[in-house]
């Protein structure tokens, strides 16, 4: 009975990763990317999600929900995974510790995100362009959000290699071999979308 539910919390876990907090992420990135394209673009963009319909019933249930269920049980599996060096290669070995390693900078950099912009705009504050131009203006919170943001994009691009073998969806070695490649490539190309957004409130 432990072992069903053990294996029910890994697979909602991993699935959560994925939908909703892994689209959600790629879709964060996308907005804030609009700021290359100057303060008035982001502008714009955080005003439309900001004027999503049913915003807080999509933030809570959509957003916060699953992703508390995925950081906590994500805690759970980063202190008490066992090393993999029987299961898979030494390349898988350290994606596999480097998946444990970003979900905690992950966690804290969200944590700190969180706190800088929604609680703020809780209090009042405006979500804007300027808020973020202010927050990086220091040279410390620049090269944090650039970790935080490499760092996130890592754990959901790796997250993506074990979600589709948990999932059956890759099972030869092949699979999995083009399955690194292509996982890679979303780190690559979401990273950049990443680095070039924060850069571009600097």
């Amino acid at each position: 009975m432990a072992q069903n539910r053990e294996f029910f919390y890994r697979r909602l876990h991993s699935l959560l990763g994925v939908i909703p907090v892994g689209l959600f992420l790629t879709q964060h990135l996308v907005v804030n990317h609009f700021a290359t394209r100057g303060a008035e673009s982001f502008n714009r963009a955080a005003e439309f999600m900001e004027q999503l319909p049913f915003r807080y019933f999509l933030e809570i249930f959509v957003i916060f929900l699953p992703l508390l269920f995925h950081a906590i049980y994500g805690l759970y599996i980063a202190f008490t995974a066992q090393n993999n060096v029987s299961r898979y290669g030494y390349f898988r070995n350290w994606m596999f510790m480097l998946q444990r390693l970003t979900g905690i900078i992950t966690l804290i950099f969200v944590v700190w995100h969180v706190w800088e912009t929604r609680v703020q705009a809780a209090f009042g504050a405006e979500v804007n362009y300027d808020m973020m131009a202010n927050i990086v203006a220091n040279p410390f919170m620049l090269a944090f959000y650039i970790v935080g943001i490499v760092s996130a994009v890592f754990h959901f691009a790796n997250g993506l290699w074990s979600f589709f073998v948990s999932w059956g969806i890759t099972v030869t070695p092949r699979s999995q071999q083009i399955s690194t490649y292509v996982t890679m490539g979303i780190f690559v190309a979401l990273s950049i979308v990443g680095i070039r957004a924060i850069l571009a409130f600097v």
